[in-house]
């Protein structure tokens, strides 16, 4: 991986080019709370679907996450300030607009720059992520109490425990990641919602218990669709091959 200055954050990335027949065209992938570059887009085969279609692929590790530099103050993780990140890397790396797919926490960042940069913004694909961004803050804060648990022998509530076990198997920061899910939350209202102009994907498990509702979302954002992610939760979805096709074909039908 390589690394870039994010206004004094050490922020790791990867630039892939394209492997099949296509116009080269960037798209950039946001991951979301507790995992990283490699855990949500490598080893879920995203990347390798994307160069395959001609897409070139940029991807990086949020800052307290991954290889990028860990910070410990939650207000570092406002969601706009992580927005910045990647508008700082579409700099760094002189592209002028790229479409943006971001899965959870990712999404929630993703949405951000859409509103703050909807130049920058060919699409917009919003996995993970359903009217929760409205009308709730993301995962409860009591994910931030599991990561500063002595050990996971020390909890008992199935997502606490579930996020907790993510976290470790990841190799994750875990007072970065406190950090962050307590910096993280901010909504975006109906009226700012409504507000994304550019061509928008909403992807969400049928059984995901934590996003909300992928539909009411896109209700929301003019001229949005909705693809349902049949039978997978909220950890599933995101490599589901159906999710692959469905992002694929809403990329070759983008302006």
């Amino acid at each position: 991986m390589q690394t870039f200055d994010s206004d004094g954050v050490s922020i790791a990335y990867l630039d892939l080019a394209p492997t099949g027949e296509g116009s080269g065209d960037p798209i950039f992938l946001i991951h979301g709370f507790a995992s990283s570059h490699a855990v949500n887009w490598v080893n879920t085969q995203w990347t390798k679907t994307l160069t395959h279609a001609g897409y070139r692929v940029v991807l990086y590790d949020n800052r307290g996450h991954g290889r990028s530099q860990k910070l410990y103050d939650p207000q570092a993780y406002h969601s706009n300030i992580m927005a910045e990140d990647a508008r700082r890397l579409m700099d760094h790396l002189a592209i002028e607009r790229a479409d943006i797919m971001g899965y959870s926490m990712g999404a929630r960042i993703s949405s951000h720059l859409a509103l703050a940069h909807p130049q920058r913004v060919r699409s917009l694909l919003l996995g993970g992520l359903g009217i929760h961004l409205v009308e709730g803050v993301g995962l409860p804060l009591g994910i931030a109490d599991a990561m500063e648990a002595p050990s996971l022998a020390d909890l008992t509530d199935p997502m606490q425990r579930m996020f907790r076990a993510f976290a470790e198997n990841t190799g994750s920061d875990l007072r970065a990641l406190a950090a962050c899910i307590r910096g993280t939350r901010q909504t975006l209202s109906k009226e700012e919602v409504g507000k994304i102009a550019v061509p928008t994907l909403v992807s969400v498990g049928t059984k995901d218990d934590v996003s909300g509702s992928g539909p009411e979302l896109a209700a929301l954002i003019p001229g949005a669709q909705s693809f349902a992610i049949e039978g997978r939760d909220h950890n599933l979805a995101v490599g589901d091959r159906t999710h692959k096709q469905a992002v694929v074909e809403f990329l070759a039908r983008r302006p």
